[in-house]
């Protein structure tokens, strides 16, 4: 895994105790675009399950999430996919 994704992991294991976490760095896929650097880093996929975002929109969530990660959005996340579930909206969890 690589230092952001690890970054990413660890502010949102503190900040929303998740029942499930899943980062994917996807910068990859992203070569050549806007805001991709060839040592990638930029472009996340991230599944969060959480009893955090019991009672949120999809708004309400994302925005707890941007909140979380606020220094790596400025820089060097470019992108960030978000599946955001409660724990009784995830069968996976």
């Amino acid at each position: 895994m690589t230092a952001v994704a690890n970054r990413i992991r660890r502010k949102i294991s503190e900040a929303l105790a998740p029942l499930r976490l899943v980062v994917v760095d996807e910068s990859h896929r992203h070569a050549g675009h806007a805001g991709a650097r060839p040592e990638g880093e930029t472009h996340f996929r991230v599944e969060i399950c959480s009893a955090a975002f019991a009672g949120l929109s999809r708004i309400e969530r994302q925005r707890l999430v941007h909140k979380v990660l606020a220094e790596e959005l400025r820089d060097p996340v470019h992108a960030l996919s978000l599946a955001t579930t409660s724990p009784d909206e995830d069968p996976a969890a």
